[in-house]
């Protein structure tokens, strides 16, 4: 999948560094998320990424280019979309700035601004051969 912000490859930390690093940013704060071992007391052997691949990247764009505009930072952002085990990065954030307070405020903004409004959905899979929709917002089962 060749697309700017969701990929069914894994994801590299690096790139993303790479992607925002400048001598005008003295700081640079990031955000992985990871596929955990359990969910509300059950145990968790992998999870499933679906989206609607052309609104998700539409509303990854908007909330970049929106929060690098009023945060004069520089975002990074790649979610993962497919079949991700049980340590896999489902989602990296990178933000640079040139103080750190904006570079938090930044990373923090565009991983719950994704959460709320990309359209990307997450199924579990547990260890005992059940598995559920989970509200990626709220991380309660759908």
């Amino acid at each position: 999948m060749a697309d700017r912000y969701l990929t069914t490859s894994p994801l590299s930390h690096d790139t993303l560094l790479r992607a925002v690093e400048s001598p005008a940013h003295g700081a640079v704060v990031s955000f992985v998320g990871t596929v955990r071992d359990h969910h509300e007391g059950r145990s968790v052997v992998g999870l499933s990424y679906s989206a609607y691949v052309e609104m998700a990247e539409r509303e990854c764009q908007a909330i970049v280019e929106a929060t690098e505009g009023r945060l004069g930072v520089r975002i990074a952002l790649n979610h993962r979309i497919g079949d991700l085990a049980v340590g896999d990065a489902a989602v990296v954030v990178v933000a640079a700035a040139p103080h750190r307070d904006v570079a938090f405020e930044a990373c923090r903004l565009v991983i719950d601004e994704v959460k709320r409004r990309v359209p990307i959905w997450k199924h579990e899979h547990h260890a005992d051969g059940t598995a559920i929709w989970v509200d990626p917002a709220g991380g309660s089962p759908a």
